[in-house]
């Protein structure tokens, strides 16, 4: 069916007239047979005109499906000045004087990733004070129409459109309003504030402000990545709840530069002493190496071993296994807090400019959810408003929480058990590998032989098996959380979010970080010995795995990296491709038409929603990065300088989905990152522990210690004979039955008595054979120390620095000071030449009342005096 449209431009934010501006849209699809939903939008459309609010619809054959009405959606200036009054919004009445005398050293440096001044600050720095409207002549407004942003006029209409009812007056029924219930119904299909143009082309009406676009070119396109952040801008488009995350996010990613520095010398240092690795050089070496026979690493299947078939990973374990990990492991402990106490400083600076620093979320927090409304039928007096609201029964309460919490062990219990899977992947898998890889001699392994062994194979498949599962697990238990939440009934929207947030970070921290633990703390640690081995289940045949001579830290690197970069590829491919393919579809019929028939809010429609949850996401994915960062950068000096690339392009990604994928965002208000900055700190203090463990645990760098300063055999200050010292023996004619292999290899021969293992053990011949030797208990007690002397001497300094570190810049405080003392001089003599205008009225008149300093006002007006 051909829609006959009108012949005039409909890309406008306006009404028809061409002068009111669109500040919110509602559409919903008429059913005839439903005259329920006919008529709640019918009495919800007559009392948002009640309160003052103009409407104008677009009948469904304007529409592009012919079947879609749109309502158009403006607020008056006396419904935005009431409300602003209400909602206590700040508004500008004299242009900030106090002089910026922030000069940055060698600022030239700097010139080519600056913005233009227009873009990063798109209005004058002013002071500031909640709006109040019978003194609306102290306040800066030159034009009642743009006075108020639109970020700021959408969000008002937004909290009329969440309390305004679709009951009538006789009904009484109270818990009937509120877009949210109407959007759950059904009644309307979509409610959105309109973006001011396309993204890709300024507005052709001079009235309209096409930030959009501005944000678009200065901003999402991937060639600014070099580039600062407009955040003015993207607040003033988006609200502070939106700017405060790209603030976060950006601040993250300039603090990652350094961490990624330092890792990558870390790194380079290690590739530099490639050639001072002794341990490595006796492994390859033919006399040493050559001639140490390994026991066999699992039952029948796997057979004796010479140890230089280890050579290649060996020499990559030292690029991660060396004196500069300590020393990195050290730093990121250092760095964590130095990126959490600047970001508290930075986030200080950002409420006092963003006009935040008296933000209270309790208005927010007030709200009730429309879910919370329907399903709480009981009802008790709230003593603050004295009126009657719902609530949830105690009893019900527990009950609802006590199941949710079940649930979450059942998925946690569910990512073990997988974890457990992959772990009897890779003792079952090993033997097979071993029996192929053992003799080399397949042809198609003659390239990769030299450098894939058994341990390796393993590792990368095991790895590859475990992000898989990890994926699946994730999108699953992603909808379990929301219905385990949903079934608690929150209240409000801030304790949905934070129960929402607790769970989901929770299961992620298990499913992402399990794995690491495993490799980290407990493969190799609990094998036993040739002869007397570990099997998993007890009487299984599935034996212990054991670390490779060159140690587990390559693996947990391995791990690491297919994990983590595996996330992030995904991540984003998913963010940037699922909502353009998506949009792509829906507007596919839209396109064909000539683009001043195809009106902003269709455009606009068609469009993903960001959703309450869009930033929740955002911040989950970065708070699972910065744990890889931080909980295992020991193993892996690198991740910072991944994540960093990772960043620089999620950033961009970011900007480029929220400018042109999504429909605009109600603006909210937000003066910190919430819950998520607790959750940092709380990693940031766990991973001193991890790191400090990893290197006494999981790196070989305290028994070479130990071995050179106390076990050497020569006088020189070396590693010599180190690899010699690390091996135990055992006679391989106490092997049972069970355990021989049944092949052997063919340089293997009858002189062949002993084969060697990795522990500190007495030899075969000692009265204590096979027993723990004095330099195991050694190198633990070295371990243990390690781990007490690393973590207090990080915690120190942490706690040094924190306290070194003011929250609040000097600056800020003086700044919010005067601020403060401005207003109340102002709104003094604001108020003594209103008397003198009031007295100087009454003498030219007969009245002689006594004159009314302060006029009467009402109950919201009062509340800001009380400055």
């Amino acid at each position: 069916m051909k829609i006959d449209k009108q012949k005039y431009s409909k890309d406008s934010v306006f009404f028809r007239d061409g002068v009111r501006r669109i500040d919110f849209v509602l559409s919903y699809i008429d059913d005839k047979d439903d005259q329920r939903k006919q008529e709640r939008r019918r009495v919800y459309e007559s009392n948002l005109q009640k309160v003052g609010l103009e409407l104008e619809t677009e009948d469904k054959t304007e529409s592009e499906d012919g079947k879609t009405y749109f309502v158009k959606i403006h607020a008056p200036w006396e419904v935005l000045a009431t409300y602003a009054d209400v909602l206590k919004i700040k508004v500008p009445f004299k242009v900030n004087d106090i002089p910026d005398n922030s000069e940055i050293p060698m600022n030239w440096l700097s010139t080519p990733f600056r913005l233009p001044g227009h873009i990063m600050n798109p209005e004058p720095d002013y002071f500031t004070a909640p709006f109040n409207k019978s003194k609306s002549d102290f306040f800066l407004i030159e034009d009642k129409e743009t006075f108020f942003p639109p970020s700021t006029r959408n969000r008002i209409v937004y909290y009329i459109l969440a309390r305004c009812p679709y009951f009538k007056d006789e009904c009484g029924d109270r818990d009937k309003k509120g877009i949210k219930r109407l959007l759950n119904n059904g009644t309307y299909t979509a409610a959105f504030p309109l973006h001011d143009s396309r993204y890709w082309t300024k507005s052709k009406d001079p009235n309209c402000e096409s930030e959009r676009f501005s944000l678009y070119k200065y901003w999402a396109k991937f060639f600014c990545f070099f580039k600062e952040q407009p955040l003015n801008l993207v607040r003033k488009y988006y609200g502070e709840k939106i700017g405060i995350y790209f603030a976060w996010l950006g601040f993250y990613t300039e603090m990652l530069f350094f961490a990624a520095v330092v890792g990558t010398i870390c790194f380079v240092y290690g590739f530099l002493t490639y050639d001072d690795n002794e341990w490595s050089k006796e492994i390859c070496s033919e006399e040493i190496g050559g001639n140490i026979v390994m026991c066999p690493l699992c039952d029948q299947k796997c057979t004796y071993w010479r140890l230089n078939i280890t050579c290649n990973s060996s020499w990559q374990s030292h690029l991660f296994d060396n004196v500069a990990t300590v020393f990195f492991a050290i730093f990121m402990g250092i760095w964590v807090t130095l990126f959490l106490e600047f970001w508290k400083r930075r986030q200080a600076r950002l409420e006092y400019e963003w006009d935040l620093v008296d933000f209270e979320e309790e208005q927010q927090q007030l709200q009730l959810r429309p879910e919370y409304e329907t399903k709480c039928t009981n009802r008790k007096l709230n003593r603050i408003t004295q009126e009657m609201e719902p609530y949830l029964p105690i009893t019900s309460k527990c009950a609802r929480i006590c199941l949710s919490g079940a649930t979450v062990l059942l998925w946690i219990s569910l990512i073990i058990a997988c974890i457990i899977g992959v772990i009897a992947y890779r003792l079952a898998v090993y033997a097979s590998f071993a029996s192929i890889m053992k003799n080399n001699t397949a042809t198609n392994l003659d390239v990769v032989a030299p450098y894939v062994t058994p341990q390796l194979a393993t590792s990368v498949t095991a790895s590859c098996i475990n992000f898989v599962i990890i994926m699946i697990l994730n999108l699953l238990y992603e909808r379990v959380a929301i219905k385990i939440t949903d079934m608690e009934i929150p209240k409000t929207h801030v304790e949905y979010e934070n129960k929402l947030t607790v769970k989901m970070f929770l299961f992620q921290f298990v499913n992402y970080y399990s794995s690491c633990f495993y490799v980290a703390f407990f493969k190799g640690k609990f094998v036993g010995y040739p002869g007397n081995y570990t099997y998993m289940f007890g009487s299984s045949k599935l034996r212990n795995e054991e670390c490779e001579p060159g140690g587990c830290l390559i693996e947990l690197t391995t791990q690491l990296v297919i994990v983590m970069t595996g996330k992030q590829v995904w991540g984003n491919i998913q963010e940037a491709l699922v909502p353009w393919l998506m949009n792509w579809w829906g507007s596919r019929k839209a396109r064909s038409h000539p683009e001043s028939l195809y009106s902003r809010w269709e455009q606009d429609y068609d469009l993903q929603g960001f959703g309450q949850l869009g930033l929740f996401y955002e911040y989950l994915e970065m708070v699972i990065q910065f744990g890889f960062i931080t909980l295992f950068v020991a193993s892996f000096p690198l991740a910072p300088l991944l994540a960093l690339i990772n960043n620089i392009i999620e950033v961009r990604v970011d900007a480029w989905k929220l400018t042109t994928q999504f429909r605009r965002p109600v603006a909210a208000k937000a003066h910190s990152i919430g819950a998520w900055e607790e959750i940092l700190g709380g990693m940031a203090v766990l991973s001193v522990v991890t790191n400090a463990f990893i290197v006494a645990f999981t790196s070989d760098m305290i028994p070479r210690l130990v071995y050179m300063y106390a076990y050497r055999t020569h006088d020189e200050l070396n590693m010599k004979g180190y690899i010699n010292n690390s091996l135990s023996v055992f006679n391989i004619s106490q092997f049972s039955q069970e355990e021989r292999p049944e092949e052997y290899p063919s340089w293997f021969n009858s002189s062949i008595t002993t084969c060697r293992y990795r522990d500190y053990r007495y030899p075969p011949d000692d009265k204590k054979r096979y027993e723990h030797n004095m330099q195991f208990w050694h190198i633990l007690a070295a371990k243990l120390a390690f781990i007490i002397i690393m973590e207090h001497v990080v915690f120190m300094v942490k706690f040094f620095v924190a306290w070194m570190i003011p929250d609040v810049p000097s600056d800020v405080r003086a700044r919010v000071k005067r601020e403060r003392y401005l207003v109340q001089e102002y709104l003094h003599n604001y108020e003594v030449e209103k008397l003198k205008i009031q007295l100087s009225q009454n003498s030219n008149s007969d009245c002689t009342c006594t004159p009314m300093i302060y006029p009467s006002l009402s109950k919201h007006e009062v509340l800001s005096e009380c400055l």
